[in-house]
């Protein structure tokens, strides 16, 4: 595992320095992973979603690997911003959907992965907003709900990708989860 963590950052790094050959070789080692994220997004969409999580893994690798100028700290960082990605791409779908007015809105179980006390079927948009919303008030908090949630890494992976210590990663959690479930309720 610590040879494919390693891997994974010296590719980002062959990456950032425009190797060409570091997309190809980064795609295997990722793949898994980033399939595993997509399962979890998809797991909570409807049945009949257009989008499957394979088109979800590609369409988000795509962009990634296309970004000029990134600085990836890591693997933590990489998986992270690929989550972020990933609920980017999942959000803008069901806006294009509900704008199109070709069906309800689409729906994400919060569930213990968010840890809510109660399964709570959210609006993903909802979600998506009120995590906007978290931004302007905590962006501390923001971050570590998009790793956490999003981006399914653990407090420990959390506070090092944050550069924070884990004991503060579970207070902001607690705080952050509590919030956005009263302001997407009050939504």
């Amino acid at each position: 595992m610590t040879e494919k963590k390693t891997n994974v950052t010296q590719l980002l790094r062959d990456l950032e320095a425009g190797d060409k050959q570091a997309p190809e070789m980064l795609l295997p080692i990722v793949y898994d992973e980033l399939r595993r994220l997509a399962r979890g997004y998809m797991r909570n969409e409807r049945s009949d979603h257009t989008l499957q999580a394979t088109a979800l893994v590609h369409e988000a690798y795509l962009e990634l690997v296309d970004w000029k100028n990134v600085s990836w700290q890591n693997r933590a960082h990489f998986f992270a911003v690929a989550a972020q990605m990933m609920r980017k791409i999942l959000v803008d779908h069901a806006r294009a959907k509900n704008a199109q007015k070709r069906g309800p809105v689409h729906k994400l179980e919060l569930d213990e992965a968010v840890s809510f006390r109660v399964e709570r079927e959210v609006d993903l948009i909802a979600l998506d907003d009120a995590l906007a919303a978290l931004v302007e008030r905590d962006p501390t908090q923001a971050r570590i709900v998009e790793l956490r949630f999003f981006g399914g890494l653990s407090i420990e992976e959390t506070a090092h990708a944050m550069n924070i210590s884990p004991s503060t990663v579970k207070r902001e959690w607690t705080v952050a989860k509590a919030w956005l479930f009263r302001e997407i309720k009050r939504g």
